[in-house]
């Protein structure tokens, strides 16, 4: 089988490390894989970026193209929104290649247009890393027009200008003729799709982002703090984001309530913050805690050293999909802590792997990072996280799902 995977980048960003991860626990399956990107940076030879000089210089300025047209919609939040106009020259390739299947995943806008993947005439197999297939052009959306459809009538009172929104999701209604089989790394995400006006009577499958559990395991914690420089003897909860707290999905100004409500819970005592994704910003918050700035770090081995150095990670997120944080962290043996909301209770078993705390209550959140510091001291829970990393999120686990949405891909194709 010939797979071909499509995504903006190689590594860079969640959507992109997730993908490169399905790719290879493909090929570690024996399957004939490979990665056709833009932006190709981790210097893999599967892995295969614009083919001549022309496409990469019009793939490096294609996400810029469109911003004329976006800054006529005000949409009051800083959610990203790709109406994805510009034609590429990927179509014209994908069809000419000896692909079995064509696996897409964060193309939108800046790889292909909604016009382009409606001439795919290859067997398709779309793993979505956000809403944004089943939505107008907005990435993710505390909205429900994409449940209800996008009409003059339900347009939210934050947006203005040009409905940027409902004439991209006309474009999808207008080019997608044919369902495509999506697959989602968890059920929130899943019964988004299912539930919206634009692939309720799409197939939807669930499989979870996968993760090479051979190479990301636990490190003694006492050598991964001194490889840190961070503090032997001290209880240490670990937070990371892209950009750190700047992104309000992220949560982190929910964290920073929790820790208020946390400075009198003696189960606390001692314990500092680590953020990574970020520097030190010029004011840091002082909430009686110590707080460690890692700025971003972007090899493996460091992040398994930060992941085997804490002993909780905080996922504070008020939207998410699957994190990878939360992924990574499990593969290292460390506990999660977070709101049971969108992909979160795929990643953690409450009070087994880590805490559920109730969505966004900032003082349950406080009592869950104490349960879990707690609980450290007397209870296994960071086994427990790396077993359900082997069982659910390890490449031999995850390859052979993804072998069998293809089959069956192929199978309504040759019908």
């Amino acid at each position: 089988m010939r797979v071909i995977h499509l995504n903006h980048s190689d590594i860079s960003g969640g959507a992109a490390r997730a993908a490169f991860r399905i790719h290879h626990s493909l090929r570690d399956a024996g399957v004939d894989s490979r990665m056709w990107v833009n932006k190709a940076t981790a210097g893999d030879w599967t892995v295969d970026g614009p083919p001549t000089k022309v496409a990469k210089a019009l793939a490096a300025v294609r996400g810029h193209a469109a911003r004329p047209l976006v800054k006529t919609f005000k949409a009051g939040n800083p959610i990203i929104h790709s109406p994805a106009i510009l034609p590429s020259q990927w179509v014209k390739r994908i069809n000419a290649s000896d692909a079995d299947i064509v696996h897409l995943h964060w193309v939108q806008g800046e790889m292909l247009s909604i016009a382009d993947i409606g001439r795919i005439r290859k067997p398709i197999v779309w793993t979505l890393h956000d809403m944004w297939a089943f939505c107008g052009a907005e990435h993710y959306t505390e909205d429900h027009r994409w449940r209800d459809g996008y009409r003059r009538d339900n347009r939210p009172a934050h947006e203005s200008g040009f409905d940027l929104n409902r004439w991209t999701w006309q474009r999808k209604r207008k080019h997608w003729q044919q369902p495509i089989p999506i697959v989602t790394p968890s059920q929130w995400l899943a019964d988004c799709a299912r539930d919206s006006a634009l692939m309720r009577d799409w197939p939807v499958s669930v499989v979870a982002n996968p993760i090479d559990t051979e190479r990301w395991k636990p490190l003694e914690q006492a050598l991964a703090r001194e490889l840190l420089g961070l503090p032997a003897d001290v209880p240490l909860v670990l937070f990371g984001a892209m950009g750190g707290g700047r992104d309000p999905r992220k949560g982190f100004d929910l964290l920073m309530q929790a820790l208020e409500h946390l400075g009198s819970d003696p189960r606390a005592n001692g314990m500092e913050l680590v953020v990574f994704g970020q520097l030190s910003p010029q004011s840091p918050s002082d909430l009686g805690f110590p707080i460690h700035y890692t700025g971003h770090l972007h090899d493996d081995l460091s992040l398994r050293a930060l992941y085997s150095a804490a002993d909780a990670m905080v996922i504070p997120s008020r939207q998410d999909n699957l994190p990878n944080t939360g992924v990574e962290a499990h593969a290292c043996a460390t506990p999660v802590i977070a709101f049971h909301t969108g992909g979160l209770p795929d990643i953690v078993d409450h009070q087994r792997t880590g805490y559920l705390a109730q969505a966004f209550d900032t003082e349950d959140l406080a009592k869950s990072i104490a349960f879990v510091l707690d609980q450290r001291k007397t209870e296994p829970s960071g086994d427990q996280a790396r077993e359900k990393a082997l069982k659910q999120f390890s490449y031999e686990v995850v390859a052979p799902q993804y072998m069998a949405v293809y089959e069956t891909a192929l199978e309504n194709g040759r019908s």
